[in-house]
């Protein structure tokens, strides 16, 4: 399959940043919690080499995956990557003993986070850096530009080719933009999670790329009688129908799914090109009330 036969196409991002708009979020590959080692280190590896061999162009990770076991697993199944392919990490946190998520948004932990990853995924300069500074699932007001502009100047000293953000409003979004260029936004957002639906219109008019991670609810599995009921009459997944709807909400999404399993990988790229009729649309549109 080549990258053109995937759901959805390609979106450009810059001049050198087209992307598959079906892409692949690394963060499963690591054990449980996402801490530690997989279980299956094999299959991890068979899992990433399939995403190619699918067409899949854009892997999302972070160092903080593990930490540091993603990215190591990424390197050790595809480097040297494939010329077209494009690895999105992000930047913002560390891992504690505990598995927690303590916040590492200093300028000297940001730097060694990008060096981390680009030690960790065997690469000279990465593609896109994502800025990750609001709670687990919404931004938390407040300035940004302290961070970002310690992003800004990796970028300007080569180390980062482009720079996104994660879990942010659209305040902040107009804040780093007036530092530097900002490429996709990556926030909380599905067919029952939709306060971002003007953001995602403000950044589909601007050309930005929006990345919503948790289709389903991550952490918090969305509960949804309605889904489900949409689903079995089309004869599929809850996730299938969730990340169809989601490609079809706006040309500038792209999907990140993850999974362990190349079976998994499979009906994740099939799903997100399930043809969903109009009446069900509406039927989803209820759901987020």
């Amino acid at each position: 399959m080549t990258s053109t036969a995937l759901p959805g196409g390609t979106f450009t991002m810059a001049d050198d940043l087209t992307v598959t708009r079906v892409g692949y979020g690394a963060m499963q590959l690591a054990g449980p919690g996402v801490f530690g080692p997989p279980a299956d280190r094999d299959a991890a590896v068979a899992v990433l080499r399939e995403v190619v061999e699918l067409g899949i162009t854009h892997i999302d990770t972070s160092d903080y995956y593990g930490p540091h076991v993603t990215n190591q697993i990424i390197k050790e199944a595809l480097h040297p990557y494939p010329d077209d392919l494009r690895i999105v990490t992000k930047v913002g946190s560390v891992r504690d003993a505990q598995g927690g998520w303590p916040r590492a948004l200093a300028p000297e932990q940001l730097r060694q986070a990008v060096h981390d990853n680009l030690t960790n995924l065997g690469l000279d300069a990465l593609d896109v850096v994502n800025l990750r500074v609001g709670g687990l699932d919404r931004p938390e007001p407040g300035s940004i530009a302290e961070p970002f502009s310690a992003l800004a100047q990796l970028q300007r000293e080569g180390l980062v080719k482009h720079l996104g953000l994660s879990t942010v409003n659209a305040e902040q979004i107009a804040e780093a933009q007036s530092i530097a260029p900002v490429v996709c936004v990556q926030n909380f957002y599905n067919i029952a999670h939709r306060e971002d639906d003007a953001l995602v219109d403000s950044l589909t008019a601007q050309g930005i790329a929006y990345v919503p991670y948790f289709p389903l609810g991550g952490f918090s599995p969305l509960q949804s009688e309605e889904l489900d009921a949409v689903a079995t009459r089309l004869d599929t997944t809850p996730l299938a129908v969730a990340l169809a709807w989601l490609l079809r909400r706006s040309p500038n999404i792209l999907l990140i799914p993850g999974t362990s399993s190349v079976a998994h990988l499979r009906e994740n790229v099939a799903g997100a090109g399930l043809t969903i009729p109009e009446e069900e649309l509406a039927a989803l549109d209820r759901i987020a009330g």
